[in-house]
Formats: C-alpha cells, sequence, structure tokens
C-alpha cells in the first residue's frame, strides 16, 4: 500500500492535470452543440476503425474454414463430371439404371509442406489413412497434375511432386490425341518436357498438353501445362518439347487426391496377363 501512495504522491501534479482535463473536457461537452457533435463523431470514428480492423482479423481467420469448405465442394463436383464415369453398353449390364459407372471420387486435401528447388521434390497433406487415402493415387489442383501419393500414415500423406526425377506421366498433345511422357529434367520448375512424340506430328507453341488417360492414376483430361518450345533430337525421330506448366508450383494450398474406383480391377486383371 505504502508504495502505491508514494507513485500517487510523487505524480500528484500529473493526475490532477488529467483530472482538471476531464472535467474541462466534460463541460465543453455538455453545453456546447458543436463540441459534442465533433467529439461524438470522432469517437464513433475511432471505434469504426477499430471495428473495422477487428472484422477484418475475423474475417481473415474464417478464409481458412471458407477456403476448405470450398475445397470440399470441388472434390465432390469433380467426382460428379463425366470424365470420372464410364460408360457401360446398357444392352448388356445396366448399373443403378444408367449407361454409366462411377470410376473416379475425389478427396481435397491442404498442402502443409512443399518443395519445388530440389531434383527430387515432394509435398505433404494433412489426409491420410483415416480419410481414404492409399499409396500410388493420383494428386491435382484446379491447375493440373501435382503428383503421386507415396507414403501414407494415419492423417498424412506424402506426395512424389511432378517435379521428381523419377516421375513419368503418360500424357498427349490435346488437339491431336499423340501420346507422350511427361519427365522433368530439374531446371526449371516451371517446365517439364514432353518425349516420345513422333517428328511427323504436327505441333505448335500453346497446345496444350493434357493426361492421356492411360494411367490408372489419372482419368483423360487433366491438364499438365502448354508447349513452349521444341525441337527434334539429332539422330532420333521423336520430339523434345518443352511443357510450360499451368500450376505454380511455389504456390500450392489445396489440392485433390483421385482415388480409382476400378483400379484393383485393373491391377488384376493386368496380373494376369503378365503371368501368361
Amino acid at each position: 500500500m505504502r508504495p502505491l501512495l508514494q507513485f500517487l504522491f510523487k505524480y500528484y501534479n500529473f493526475f490532477l492535470f488529467l483530472l482538471l482535463e476531464f472535467f474541462a473536457f466534460l463541460i465543453i461537452y455538455q453545453n456546447s452543440y458543436y463540441q459534442q457533435s465533433s467529439i461524438l463523431s470522432a469517437a464513433n470514428a475511432i471505434s469504426g476503425g477499430i471495428y473495422g480492423f477487428s472484422s477484418g482479423i475475423t474475417d481473415y481467420i474464417g478464409l481458412t474454414s471458407i477456403n476448405k469448405t470450398l475445397a470440399d465442394e470441388n472434390a465432390h463436383l469433380l467426382s460428379l463430371q463425366k470424365s470420372s464415369f464410364i460408360k457401360t453398353n446398357n444392352k448388356v449390364f445396366v448399373v443403378n439404371d444408367t449407361l454409366y459407372q462411377q470410376q473416379y471420387t475425389y478427396f481435397s486435401a491442404k498442402v502443409i509442406s512443399n518443395t519445388s528447388n530440389r531434383a527430387n521434390n515432394y509435398l505433404t497433406l494433412n489426409k491420410g489413412l483415416k480419410h481414404g487415402i492409399k499409396k500410388n493415387m493420383g494428386v491435382i489442383s484446379s491447375q493440373g497434375i501435382i503428383g503421386i501419393v507415396k507414403d501414407v500414415s494415419d492423417n498424412f500423406c506424402s506426395v512424389t511432386s511432378l517435379l521428381h526425377s523419377k516421375t513419368k506421366i503418360s500424357a498427349k498433345i490435346k488437339k491431336n490425341d499423340n501420346v507422350g511422357t511427361i519427365i522433368w529434367k530439374g531446371d526449371d520448375y516451371r517446365v517439364v518436357t514432353l518425349k516420345d512424340v513422333p517428328a511427323h506430328v504436327k505441333i505448335s507453341v500453346g497446345d496444350t498438353i493434357i493426361s492421356s488417360g492411360y494411367s490408372m492414376m489419372f482419368p483423360e483430361g487433366i491438364l499438365i501445362g502448354s508447349i513452349y518450345s521444341y525441337e527434334i533430337n539429332k539422330g532420333k525421330d521423336f520430339y523434345e518439347i518443352r511443357v510450360k506448366l499451368f500450376n505454380d508450383f511455389n504456390n500450392i494450398s489445396y489440392v485433390y487426391v483421385i482415388n480409382n474406383l476400378m483400379k484393383d480391377e485393373l491391377n488384376e486383371l493386368e496380373k494376369r496377363s503378365q503371368n501368361e
């Protein structure tokens, strides 16, 4: 108690000044309409600024929830699009009274770590076994192919990026359906290489490159990029095509993991063929 009294006594003049100022403003406020209006306007401006700042922070924090909701909705829409179904012959086999049987479903996931400046790059997603994620599932974003699920734990999974020395994706030129293989040579995170396209095929800078559908991981038609430049390898009859990616691998937040509902059936069929 004594230190408090000493503090008040020491700064007695300062506190007396504040008290007198308060009463002076109070008298002015009560006896002058103009001053009253000015003070109220200033107070409203200050409080409005504080509320606006607070609302901005709240809205920013809420973006995480909004983004997740949108990602989930997009995953549902992807599952419903035509490329997620295969057509069956209704004269022989009908599923739920429709010509189409669903082949692909999609899980939304958030990227929690990512690299793009190494020879072998990976991403980590916040979904795992508990959410239905399995090894060798394809991963895409709204801008195109991202990579392939490598390892899975209960709550997370790692993804081998398209920017990896061992990643190979079957792709084709959209305008003429000629198929090749996408690889990454490790020099530019914005550019990959499409190889194995025959030199007699007519191509142009700007042609769109998409997934071929020959892989069990990606449906046909998933975006990859556009032709940036090309040349014919000496002594070979194939192009080496530089493809500028639609994805910015330095800026990926939400992705979609593809579940091929017929993958086990296709794997079993391929094993039988290989054993003959």
